[in-house]
């Protein structure tokens, strides 16, 4: 392969139980990356929230309960046996966990690692989806805006040779995001997610989970001429069934790889980050393109202004 071939490959999660332990979980996420190993991948993905259940399904008061989920330090005793693994093997992965800092703020995470063990970067989810209170209509809880703090910026990293960028979850359905990261750089873009399949706001959206989730994957890589690695943390978990599907998607908007299933899977392409120059270069010449003059609204105004009657809102 010519240009700046990378083979990538998405280390999709089946369920975590509540009582699982991070050495559990982290046997298996060492057994992905040794079959990455075995198929000569460069950088494995890892999902949302990979060293835990998803936990905000629950309303947990107690803070100390609430702790058991986060991580202090990365790497921490448990999770220093993937560095020491990844690094061994001359492979790089991206994490995402619950992390809690010194001065007590919790966030939503994702690091990048390259493949000498060392962190490249750090990002922390900017939508946070749900609600903070608990609502006893609903049949299990998303409560991620009362256990994180959201994120402030999209950054992007040299790495890989190329410019990567990464997102979590609920950051991947809002154009917004690629767009800013795109404008960072970014030919490829690392998203891990869970997803529960039922919508409790508007269960008629249930039926269609996959289209939605592949339908913004695809669209934030053909619009941004980037490479987009989805992968989930799917399958029923604590009751609740949540959407698998991971894949690996062209800046030309096609799904190039997809897991077959929904428990522990590798899934894996070959991709060419020079393949990005064929719409950043063309279609999407931002530079030549793009008219920010005209896009205040994105900016100046957060929710929707609507024309007075009989007229225009300009």
């Amino acid at each position: 392969m010519s240009g700046r071939p990378l083979r990538i490959g998405a280390g999709q999660l089946g369920p975590i139980s509540r009582d699982e332990s991070r050495k559990s979980v982290i046997d298996r996420l060492i057994a992905l990356l040794e079959k990455a190993h075995r198929s000569e991948v460069d950088l494995i993905v890892y999902p949302e929230l990979a060293l835990t259940t998803f936990f905000p399904r629950w309303y947990l008061e107690e803070d100390s309960t609430v702790d058991n989920f986060f991580e202090t330090e990365m790497p921490g005793p448990e999770t220093q046996r993937l560095f020491d693994s990844a690094m061994s093997f001359g492979i790089g992965f991206c994490l995402g966990y619950a992390e809690l800092t010194a001065d007590g703020r919790r966030y939503n995470t994702q690091i990048l690692v390259e493949r000498d063990g060392s962190i490249v970067g750090k990002y922390r989810k900017v939508h946070l989806p749900g609600h903070e209170e608990y609502e006893p209509w609903r049949e299990f809880q998303h409560l991620e805006r009362r256990y994180f703090e959201a994120g402030s910026d999209f950054p992007t990293w040299n790495a890989f040779d190329g410019i990567l960028g990464m997102a979590i979850c609920n950051d991947r359905r809002w154009p917004e995001t690629y767009r800013c990261l795109a404008l960072g750089g970014a030919e490829l873009i690392l998203i891990g997610y869970n997803t529960p399949i039922h919508y409790a706001p508007d269960p008629s959206q249930n039926e269609l989970a996959s289209f939605h989730n592949h339908l913004v994957m695809q669209a934030g890589a053909y619009q941004n001429g980037c490479f987009v690695v989805g992968v989930a943390k799917g399958g029923l978990e604590e009751g609740v069934d949540s959407l698998a599907e991971s894949c690996i998607i062209a800046p030309s908007g096609e799904i190039v790889s997809s897991a077959t299933g929904a428990d522990d899977e590798l899934v894996i392409a070959d991709i060419d980050l020079d393949l990005c120059n064929n719409y950043k270069n063309t279609v999407f010449d931002f530079n030549k393109y793009r008219r920010p003059e005209i896009y205040s609204p994105i900016t100046d105004q957060r929710g929707t202004i609507t024309p007075a009657e009989g007229g225009g809102n300009s």
